[in-house]
This record gives structure tokens, sequence and C-alpha cells, in this order.
């Protein structure tokens, strides 16, 4: 994590993602990440053929900005620390795709007027999946490297088994591991991370009401909040630690054991969450 690094402006996080593709690959294409920020960018403002901007208020571009960064980050300080296999340069390209399509499931086609987008949620990750395919299809990547891109998207899904997930190479893989834990981090780190807590439970609220289930997920804002430090601790901890390597720890200053700021800024998060809850009068649930 970067204080200097705006994410909530793309030009600022692809200045850094820039910065990092280029230190790791001398020969990389100049024109690569501004061009695939582009597309990104273009699908949110609803530029792409077919969809609406992007209007849920959590999963919005600063969200995919914040995974993006991170995930830059962790595979810059994989190959500083010298790990093997080394990823290539196209690969780490396809996992900068990856992330940056891997919340476009929550675009809504243009004639889809009722709601936000978050009424996917449930099935938000194989409609990135699909949306990924549209768009690098239409930009001329090829069927194995938009394969590659989905299953590293899959890796997203919460529930999901990685090891269970295809993957044609072990390079795609790690790549695909790095994007699940930089999806993961990069919200939870993020300074407002605990007061959009409350427009996270507003998203599953209209996913619960839009999938008919009889039971909603939380029962309020509230009750997210108090369940918050549980999925730290019980589900996002041994997701990154086990199912994804424990590939986390690439973002280690300096390598192998420094600091790792993103652990410990939600670490920061979860104790002032925690307090919080500890003080009814001050939590505040603003939506």
């Amino acid at each position: 994590m970067h204080p200097w690094v705006n994410t909530r402006d793309p030009l600022s996080v692809a200045t850094r993602v820039h910065a990092d593709y280029v230190f790791l690959f001398p020969d990389s294409d100049p024109k690569f990440v501004s061009r695939a920020f582009g597309w990104a960018v273009d699908a949110f403002r609803g530029r792409f053929p077919g969809y609406l901007p992007v209007d849920t208020r959590y999963h919005d571009l600063e969200h995919t900005l914040q995974g993006t960064l991170c995930l830059s980050q962790l595979l810059r300080g994989r190959a500083e620390a010298e790990a093997t296999p080394p990823l290539s340069k196209r690969t780490f390209e396809l996992a900068i795709l990856a992330i940056l399509l891997h919340d476009t499931g929550y675009l809504k086609k243009r004639f889809d007027k009722a709601g936000t987008g978050a009424k996917y949620t449930k099935t938000h990750v194989s409609r990135s999946c699909y949306f990924a395919d549209c768009l690098l299809r239409h930009h001329g990547v090829a069927d194995r490297e938009i394969s590659a891109v989905q299953s590293m998207i899959r890796c997203t899904g919460m529930g999901t088994t990685p090891s269970n997930i295809h993957f044609d190479t072990e390079e795609y893989r790690i790549a695909g591991y790095a994007l699940g834990t930089a999806d993961l981090l990069g919200q939870m780190a993020a300074d407002d991370y605990i007061e959009k807590l409350p427009i996270l439970f507003e998203e599953f609220k209209e996913s619960s009401h839009f999938n008919g289930a009889e039971a909603e997920l939380f029962s309020s804002a509230e009750d997210l909040m108090q369940r918050t430090p549980a999925f730290w601790k019980r589900y996002v901890q041994p997701k990154i630690e086990s199912d994804f390597a424990g590939l986390f720890r690439y973002l280690a200053k300096p390598q192998p054991n420094g600091i790792n700021p993103y652990i410990d800024r939600i670490q920061e998060n979860i104790s002032k969450l925690e307090q919080r809850l500890t003080d009814p009068l001050q939590i505040s649930v603003k939506v």
C-alpha cells in the first residue's frame, strides 16, 4: 500500500502499476498498462457496447483499483524475492487484465433498469467471466489467454476452492492465487473500509431480495459489522494462508521478513471496529 497512490484515481493507480511492470520487464509494452486501464475504465463508465455505467457503491471502480494496486505490488514482491517459477511478462499482463475485469459482473446491460448491479452479487463471478470474454475477444486476445483470465477471476468467488479451478500452467495458477489474495486485502486495508460496511450490507440485501432468498445473509448493517472480525480471522486469514499459498507474504517490505503494510492496516481496521463494537454509541451506520 502506498499512501501517495490515490485509489479513487485510475491514472494514479495505472502510473504505479506501470512502474512495477517496467521494473520487472524492461522490454515491456509501453502502452499495455494505459490500454488495459482504458478498457476497464470505459467498461465501468458505461462506454462498452450494450452496458450501463457501474452503479454499485461498494463494488465500484475504486474497489477494483484497490485490488489492482495490491496485485501489482504482490507480483513485484514475489519477483524481487526470486520465487519460482518466475512469472512471464504475459502472465503479469493477463493477471492485471483479470483483476481489472474481476467485478465487471456487477455491470448491468442497457435494457436492465431495475435496481443496481448489486442484485447480481450471487452470480457476479460468472457474469464477470462472460464480460471478460466479450471485452477481450473484442480486442483480439487469444482464446487460451481469455480462459486463463477467466480462471484467475474465479479465484475471487466466495466459497470457491481454488485448487479445483483449472489452470493450463502453474504460472497462471500462481497469478490466480495472487489475484484472489489482492481482491481480499486491497479492500479490507482501505482507509474507509469500516465506513463502507453499511454500503456492502445494502448490496447483500438487494441481492437477497432479487434472488428470492428466504433469509438474508445479515439481518442489518450492524450485524454485518459485528461479524466482520470473525470474517477476517476465520475466513480471510486461513484463505490467504492456505488456499492462496501464503502469497500475501510477498507484500512485506523489505523482503522476506519486513513489515506487511496491507496486513498491518487490516489489523488496525479490525481493532478499530472491535473497539467501536464495544461502545454502541460509536457505531454510526450511514448508507
